[in-house]
């Protein structure tokens, strides 16, 4: 494991304790989008499921009834106490269809081309090269790159100003390629809150990244100590992401199609972001 991937695991090894002592609230916050989610997935017995940020379990071990004794399922987590926890739940409800994994962002794309599970969900920015390497989905979200800096840093306001200094970036995500092209050293990261951590503890000068995920952790935590100091001008659409001819991604965006006719992705859009994020 990386130095940046271990000090994430570190930082969620720590709010673990906390994490489970609050899952009944933040399982009225988060279960009935992912309820919902799994309800519009439409999983049948047999399928193999990839379950990110599994946390302690919950949609993990319900993804598993789902898709049945003969189905898989995978959860992935930085954090080794939040998937021992994930562990207990299937055992105590004699759960044996999962598994639990500890893995950075970074090796999910690997796991897709082992064929260890079918589809990515998760905020996959599209670009030219993903785009020749996987099957891609229509974008379901939009967003619009930032950079964020320390409150009292009053070097960089631009993307230009970051040519010479350090960002913290996942190492495969597309804000890193941004960051390079700008002219900055990336410092690999497993995520934005690490990213964050690295940036107030003064390690890096900025980190870039879309507004979606800026605007979530402003709001979750109400972090004083960084701000958006400017924006990339650049424009990121997320998508599904699937191996190459793997015949998903056509049952993928007629689900999104359908999702977006009836308003449900204008109507998430606005109860989580405040503002239609879904594009088209």
């Amino acid at each position: 494991m990386t130095f940046a991937n271990a000090e994430a695991a570190e930082f969620w090894a720590e709010m673990a304790p906390t994490w489970r002592e609050m899952e009944d609230r933040l399982d009225e916050v988060a279960g009935p989008p992912g309820r919902w989610a799994m309800e519009r997935l439409e999983l049948k017995p047999g399928d193999s499921v990839l379950d990110l940020g599994c946390g302690t379990g919950i949609t993990t071990v319900a993804l598993a009834g789902a898709v049945g004794p003969e189905g898989r399922v995978v959860g992935l987590d930085i954090a080794e106490e939040m998937l021992q926890a994930g562990r207990d739940r299937a055992s105590a409800g004699g759960v044996k269809n999962v598994e639990f994994v500890q893995t950075p962002f970074d090796s999910i794309f690997a796991g897709l081309e082992a064929k260890r599970f079918d589809l990515i969900a998760n905020q996959v920015t599209i670009n030219d090269a993903r785009k020749a390497k996987y099957d891609l989905s229509e974008p379901y979200t939009v967003s619009e790159g930032v950079i964020v800096t320390r409150s009292d840093n009053t070097d960089i306001t631009s993307l230009a100003q970051l040519k010479g200094k350090t960002t913290a970036q996942s190492s495969t995500s597309n804000w890193a390629d941004v960051a390079r092209n700008a002219g900055a050293k990336v410092e690999a990261v497993e995520g934005f809150v690490q990213a964050v951590q690295l940036l107030k503890d003064g390690r890096v000068d900025a980190t870039v990244n879309d507004t979606l995920a800026v605007g979530e952790y402003q709001k979750t935590t109400g972090d004083t100590g960084v701000k958006v100091a400017g924006t990339t001008g650049d424009t990121s659409e997320q998508a599904f992401a699937a191996r190459k001819d793997s015949g998903l991604i056509a049952q993928v965006n007629t689900a999104l199609d359908q999702l977006r006719a009836d308003g449900t992705l204008k109507r998430i859009s606005e109860k989580y972001f405040g503002s239609d994020v879904s594009g088209k």
